[in-house]
């Protein structure tokens, strides 16, 4: 399955519009604002069709699993945008990992707390804002429409100098990174992993950090993460990919690439790409095989160090404080 899909679920009081771009969509926050009624409509019309008086607007059909048996409701579901409530337990294991990362479907997961082992989008994290109007017909009567928010918008960058970089991993990203930082003059060390991102931080003797990760996975550590904003100066660059960045840089100036950059979701097959990490980096490396530029994810190729490359891709960054001259 890939591909961007609009929905729609319509009751006689209630109007909820959702976009699903990713095979995994987490939506929380605060409570009465229509994750439960969400749910029990799409349960409702499943059930019982039009009889069930909801309106169901999508492209791609939408279920809700649940219960005891919600592997076996689960395999007999193919290319759909699958809907679950994260009060059901099986949510959190690692049965549920396995047949979500080797499924067609999209999942759309409404949780109240975080979901370490699924690697979810920093972007597709959502709230839900309820808007109340008078209908046209019987202005006695209101029907509250709910859309979604990101709750993590985009970062503001100043620019200042940082006094030191976290980078996520130890492999392609943080060694160009490293180079950039050194460039600049400031300390850059690796987490080690998204997971170390928060311990290696709050460890930290620096009050003021730029933290980079791939945020096409970084969505369950973006709590922790945010929370040490109460005592230190922490900007995030949350990219999709080093990857990604690289593709975007300028260095890859092809139709393909550009229109796989605007509209990923219609290139991204999600039983073969799990994380859109993943996806990027194959790209990459088709794209480079047998060039001087060819890529690898566990040490940079030097070419990327060059100064024309080295350039083309820090002059795409935003203003993080680092540079390459």
């Amino acid at each position: 399955m890939r591909g961007e899909y609009q929905l729609t679920v319509r009751t006689n009081k209630v109007q909820v519009k959702l976009t699903i771009r990713r095979n995994l969509t987490i939506i929380q926050g605060k409570s009465a604002t229509g994750k439960t009624t969400l749910l029990d409509s799409l349960r409702a019309y499943e059930n019982l069709g039009t009889q069930s008086g909801i309106i169901v607007n999508c492209a791609a059909p939408c279920r809700v699993i649940g219960g005891i048996d919600w592997e076996a409701q689960l395999s007999r579901i193919d290319n759909s945008i699958v809907f679950v409530d994260d009060t059901q337990k099986f949510v959190r294991s690692h049965a549920f990992q396995h047949a979500a990362r080797h499924s067609s479907n999209y999942y759309v997961i409404v949780a109240r707390d975080e979901l370490p082992q699924l690697p979810y989008s920093v972007d597709e994290i959502y709230g839900l804002k309820n808007t109340n109007r008078a209908t046209t017909k019987y202005p006695v009567y209101t029907r509250t429409y709910t859309s979604t928010y990101r709750i993590y918008g985009d970062e503001l960058y100043d620019g200042d100098l940082p006094e030191e970089v976290i980078v996520e991993d130890s492999n392609a990203g943080y060694e160009f990174f490293k180079v950039l930082c050194a460039k600049s003059g400031i300390r850059c060390v690796s987490a080690g992993g998204k997971s170390n991102i928060y311990e290696t931080a709050l460890s930290s003797s620096a009050q003021k950090l730029l933290v980079i990760a791939d945020g096409a996975a970084f969505g369950p550590e973006m709590p922790y993460v945010y929370s040490l904003r109460r005592f230190k100066k922490i900007e995030l660059f949350l990219p999709e990919s080093f990857e990604w960045l690289v593709l975007r840089s300028g260095l890859f100036n092809d139709a393909q690439t550009q229109e796989m950059l605007l509209h990923p979701a219609d290139f991204i097959d999600c039983e073969k790409f799990f994380s859109w990490e993943q996806f990027f980096t194959k790209q990459l490396r088709e794209l480079t095989r047998d060039s001087y530029l060819a890529y690898r994810k566990e040490t940079l190729n030097p070419a990327y160090l060059q100064q024309h490359e080295l350039e083309t891709i820090a002059g795409s960054l935003p203003k993080l404080g680092i540079t390459s001259h």
